[in-house]
Formats: C-alpha cells, structure tokens, sequence
C-alpha cells in the first residue's frame, strides 16, 4: 500500500449504521482457527485493530481474552461500543496505536490491514506486542469462483477505483520484524435477497463513495440480476486468515 492513506477508507464513516447490519460475520471455523493460532484466551490481551463496527471484535469475545478495539473512525467506534459493550474502545489509528510498549499479546486486524500505510503501521504493531506475540490478519472475499459473483462483480466494475488495494499479507512477509506467515481459508454463503444484496454491495468503501446517480443505476443493477436468479441468491465468500508472529 502506497503512504498515502486512500480516500475511500474513511468513506465507511458515511455508512457506519449500514455496514453494521449489512456486512457478514466472520465464519466460526475461522475464528476458531484464529485464536488457536494466537493462543487467545483468559488471561491474555488482544488489540483489534481497526475493529470498525466490532465484527471481528465481538468473536473474540466468548475466547476469554482482554479485548481491546482500537478505530480511527468515530462513528463507526460508537457502534461497536454499542454491540460489542465487553471490548475497552479506543480511538487511534494504526500508525500510532494508543498503547504501551509490550502491552498485547496478540494483534488482529479484520478487513483492516490494507487500508494502513505499512511503512508506519508494521513497525507500530511490533512495539505494541509483547516479545514472540502474534497478528492474525483475516478477510472476507467474494468468491469468484461462484458465477454470481463474477455477474455481481460486472456490475460494479465501473466504480472500482483503479488503485484499489488488494487483500494482501506481501508487506507483512517483506518486513524483518515479522516471521513467515501462514493461513487458511474458510467458504461460506449466506442466503440474501434482494435488499440484502443491495445493502452488502452498498457498505463496500468506493460504492460508499459514490455519487447518489452512481448508486442509484447500480441498485437497478443489483436487483435486475438478483430477480433473474429467482428473487433470492447464495452469496459466496472465502474467508482467509493469516498469521505471522514477532521476531
């Protein structure tokens, strides 16, 4: 990711009510498999960087570990204080995480990661860990492997912004602070109509973004396509998760 924070990561600010209720859970398995890699649990500290709204924050809960959500954005932090009462939150910014040296055990970054400018962000997350502590990285994807997908992504091919960053853990396995990272990948599909796929498509940051017209033709869009497939579709996602640990 290029040091200058892209415009369309606090986009998410104008939708916050929006992406709680229409953005996906993270998959159980994935979770799961993120806290036995991290070791989360009672007794232990975790920072959930870039927690937006809580979605990951709120399944770290039920591990038992001390969560702690950390958001530059204030609308979307007074949510998660809402839905996720358990979590201590924070106002920050990765690149200057409001916390000691040394005071986390464990780092968790949910559709976060690339929005940071890693230069900062990298050596930030090394500071914060406790020595030989962990970040674990996750994302969910839309699965192009499921032609809906695929049709949904024609749709909004025209708002995608060419510089778009992609999921990527490249600047995490670069970094001489951080050892090899490894991960895992979780599918999973909710069941939408309609509505529900116009809302999800209508929380992604460059739609956000968007000029109302722009919008607008894309909710036509969306729902011609969501009526030609029967009024209800299987909405597939890959879920991948990572984790590399302090050196």
């Amino acid at each position: 990711m290029s040091e200058v924070q892209h415009p369309e990561s606090r986009s998410f600010e104008q939708v916050a009510d929006l992406y709680e209720r229409a953005r996906p859970e993270y998959p159980a398995d994935a979770v799961a498999w993120l806290a036995r890699a991290l070791d989360l649990r009672a007794g232990r500290t975790v920072l959930d960087l870039g927690a937006g709204t809580g979605k990951l924050t709120r399944a770290l809960v039920p591990t038992g570990v001390r969560v702690i959500a950390v958001e530059p954005g204030e609308e979307m932090l007074a949510r998660l204080r809402q839905v996720v009462p358990e979590a201590e939150a924070l106002v920050g910014a990765a690149e200057a995480i409001p916390l000691a040296d040394a005071s986390v055990d464990a780092v968790t970054m949910g559709q976060s990661f690339h929005w940071f400018r890693h230069g900062e962000a990298i050596p930030e997350l090394h500071r914060v860990l406790r020595p030989g502590g962990g970040v674990g990285l996750i994302w969910n994807s839309r699965d192009h492997d499921h032609a809906l997908q695929r049709e949904i992504r024609d749709v909004i091919a025209p708002l995608v912004p060419p510089s778009r960053e992609p999921h990527t853990t490249e600047q995490l396995e670069q970094s001489p602070l951080f050892g090899p990272v490894r991960g895992a990948s979780f599918p999973f599909a909710d069941r939408l109509d309609a509505d529900g796929v116009v809302e999800r498509i209508q929380s992604i940051s460059f739609v956000a973004a968007a000029s109302a017209a722009e919008q607008a033709q894309l909710e036509r869009g969306l729902r011609e396509l969501v009526a030609q497939h029967g009024g209800r579709v299987d909405f597939h996602y890959l879920t991948r998760a990572f984790v590399s640990f302090a050196v």
